[in-house]
């Protein structure tokens, strides 16, 4: 796994060594950005923004976004290991003071509130047998942590067949060989 473009490009970062943990592959990765910076639907840029990584695992995501030059990314993520090794990414990369690492459920972390900004891009991989993600996306709008020029990015199995709250409204749906990427808006 590496970096593709930005002020980090080809350096390689931690993949995971088990099995519960599913790294976003690099070629999805690419195509995901290329779309954010190409596409007239999407009215937000990577660059100074702020990026919420929701089941983060370790770090792809985010930190492809930090070297593509967003102001900060959120990770959240429940599960140790993966943790472990995102932060190791972190300080390999020498981001630190880009990011913010919170530990936890994000079910208990939408209850806390702990979020106190709205974000322009929302990046949500949730493991593909989850299968809440209409309540996952209730609470971002319930709790308003999309701006609202803002995105999300759902991740999904491509054969998965989520509802969707009829709030939310699919501007572009990709398949790259078992994924499905969703780019979502209120």
């Amino acid at each position: 796994m590496r970096i593709i473009a930005g002020k980090f490009k080809n350096k390689k970062i931690i993949k995971p060594l088990d099995k519960l943990t599913r790294p976003l592959k690099d070629i999805t990765k690419e195509s995901i950005f290329n779309i954010l910076k190409h596409s007239n639907l999407i009215k937000t840029t990577i660059e100074n923004s702020k990026v919420l990584d929701l089941f983060s695992g370790t770090g792809s995501f985010g930190l492809e976004c930090i070297s593509r030059g967003a102001d900060k990314v959120i990770f959240c993520e429940n599960y140790n290991r993966a943790i472990d090794i995102l932060e190791k990414n972190i300080k390999h990369l020498g981001c630190s003071n880009n990011v913010s690492v919170i530990k936890g459920n994000s079910e208990n972390l939408f209850k806390k509130n702990i979020f106190n900004n709205s974000f322009n891009i929302i990046f949500l991989d949730p493991p593909f047998k989850s299968s809440d993600i209409s309540n996952l996306l209730n609470n971002i709008n319930k709790y308003k942590l999309l701006d609202k020029n803002g995105v999300i990015i759902l991740h999904r199995n491509k054969k998965s067949k989520d509802v969707l709250p009829m709030n939310c409204h699919v501007i572009i749906e990709k398949i790259y060989g078992i994924s499905k990427i969703l780019f979502i808006t209120f």
